[in-house]
């Protein structure tokens, strides 16, 4: 209830306080103002509903935009317009939220502090779990169909507990290292800590207007916000949220940068703070992390870099390069690899079609490792000897992929087909022969994604992507269907032991 009431102030405090758009239409603001901004915002940052700005927007398509706007969208507080404006009125509200503000929005350390709440302080909730269930094969299934998330038992497949999250969480969920909270990160900035072993949301707070992700600290004593908007890093204390440090990121000679992703890297003990538009990458170590003055060593690059992926030691990262044209030649360097502890760019890499590196899987392949990346713009799997960082294979597929899963103690990788046509099919290689072994379409017509191992290999979950969706259990070694649980748009599954312990099979 507190934050909903600071939701409400806030988008009343900025109707009183907002500047004008120039360029923009008068008429589409004013009929924003008067329908959109008790619950938007006046500056579109956000309140009861979530931001309504170009780089929030991003995924969803301005017909889409226009229809919900109309008619409302089920399960949340959104109502239809369609009755109290015309087309004209409807079309005109659709093409001023997509349109940037005449001054970039912030978000400071002063607002940010303005959004926490705590439901309930540290020692006040017990210690035991309020359920029977292996701990350690537990998962968290995040449904975007209807903003909720399920708590899912990895042993009998039954949901445990389902509750609503923040609108559009975007990262994944990130787990402390004992596994008993889970912290969510959404779109719009909301920072959620939530407590399995009561089922309770903990705290909360805004930390950005447009946020990529969280990680948090092997320790867990922190947590650290990647933003887009604002250009910043805001590292919280894992105890309550409550707000340590806001960084700008910025390289010392008047150049910001949207912040790609932040990652936690245990044997370094330090965050690797990714960034989109300063050719670096940054890291903070959780033993100087104070709120005056964060320790920040940079790394800096030929290229800016991001989505990246890690050797199993944190020694190295591979980062993609992303190109300027929409072609992408056999010879392009699509990404590089960098030591760590030197800042040595040790290879770089050619992969034509855009690796999706922060999905890719590593595992032991005769005498060496290897790591396999899916590509977003072609269909082909990229598998990467992790000695010379040659491509060692290319496995062709059904078109462009996004996720890629496997575990130790499974012979076999998954990886979907995202992008494209046959979206509905999933390629089950064989990690030693590098051959196809079966191609799976569980549901003609509809995307399937995502797979997640259970914690000792058995199973494998993989999520059908409609809001009339479910996650599809499979044995993982024949391959059959074993269940199918009704969710709605599960679009990830993550498991507590895969996660905590780093298993290299999954995306870290």
């Amino acid at each position: 209830m507190k934050a909903l009431k600071y939701c409400i102030a806030a988008g009343l405090f900025a109707l009183g306080t907002a500047n004008s758009a120039s360029g923009l239409d008068k008429a589409a603001e004013a009929l924003y103002q008067r329908h959109c901004a008790a619950c938007h915002g006046a500056q579109r940052l956000g309140g009861i509903g979530p931001a309504l700005l170009p780089q929030n927007l991003s995924r969803l398509r301005k017909k889409a935009a226009l229809e919900v706007i109309g008619q409302g969208r089920p399960l949340t507080q959104m109502p239809a317009f369609s009755g109290q404006l015309d087309d004209a009125e409807l079309d005109a509200l659709a093409d001023f939220i997509y349109q940037p503000p005449a001054e970039e929005p912030n978000w400071g350390l002063a607002d940010i502090r303005a959004s926490h709440v705590v439901h309930h302080p540290k020692g006040s909730l017990g210690d035991k779990p309020v359920f029977e269930a292996d701990l350690q094969n537990l998962f968290i299934v995040v449904e975007q169909g209807d903003h909720h998330a399920t708590l899912l038992d990895g042993d009998s497949f039954e949901p445990i507990y389902r509750f609503q999250t923040r609108y559009a969480l975007h990262g994944g969920p990130k787990y402390s290292s004992d596994g008993r909270y889970v912290f969510f990160a959404s779109r719009d900035g909301w920072i959620s800590k939530f407590d399995i072993y009561n089922l309770k949301v903990v705290a909360e707070i805004r930390a950005g207007i447009n946020t990529r992700n969280a990680a948090v600290s092997f320790n867990n004593k922190y947590v650290a916000v990647g933003n887009y908007l604002p250009h910043s890093l805001v590292l919280l204390s894992a105890d309550d949220l409550s707000p340590l440090a806001v960084l700008p990121m910025t390289d010392g000679a008047g150049n910001s940068s949207r912040v790609s992703a932040v990652y936690t890297a245990p044997p370094r003990e330090s965050f690797i703070v990714a960034l989109k538009d300063i050719p670096q990458i940054l890291e903070i170590p959780y033993g100087h992390i104070a709120p005056d003055n964060p320790r920040v060593k940079r790394i800096k690059l030929e290229d800016y870099l991001d989505d990246f992926f890690f050797n199993q030691e944190y020694s190295v990262v591979m980062g993609a390069s992303r190109p300027a044209g929409s072609e992408v030649s056999e010879s392009a360097v699509s990404g590089r690899v960098i030591d760590l502890d030197s800042g040595r760019k040790l290879a770089d890499l050619a992969i034509p079609g855009m690796p999706h590196l922060g999905s890719g899987i590593s595992w032991r392949y005769g005498d060496t490792t290897v790591m396999a990346t899916p590509n977003l713009n072609s269909g082909a799997v990229s598998i990467i000897d992790m000695q010379d960082w040659q491509v060692l294979k290319t496995l062709e597929t059904e078109g462009p992929g996004f996720f890629m899963r496997s575990h130790d103690q499974s012979p076999y990788a998954w990886v979907d087909v995202f992008f494209g046509p046959n979206r509905d099919k999933v390629h089950v290689f064989d990690k030693q022969s590098l051959e196809l072994v079966k191609t799976l379409a569980p549901v003609p017509g509809k995307t399937a994604a995502h797979v997640e191992f259970t914690r000792d290999g058995r199973y494998a979950l993989l999520s059908i992507w409609d809001v009339d969706g479910a996650v599809i259990v499979y044995d993982a070694q024949s391959l059959e269907e074993v269940k199918r649980i009704p969710m709605s748009k599960p679009s990830g599954k993550y498991n507590v032991y895969n996660k905590t312990h780093y298993e290299a099979g999954t995306s870290h």
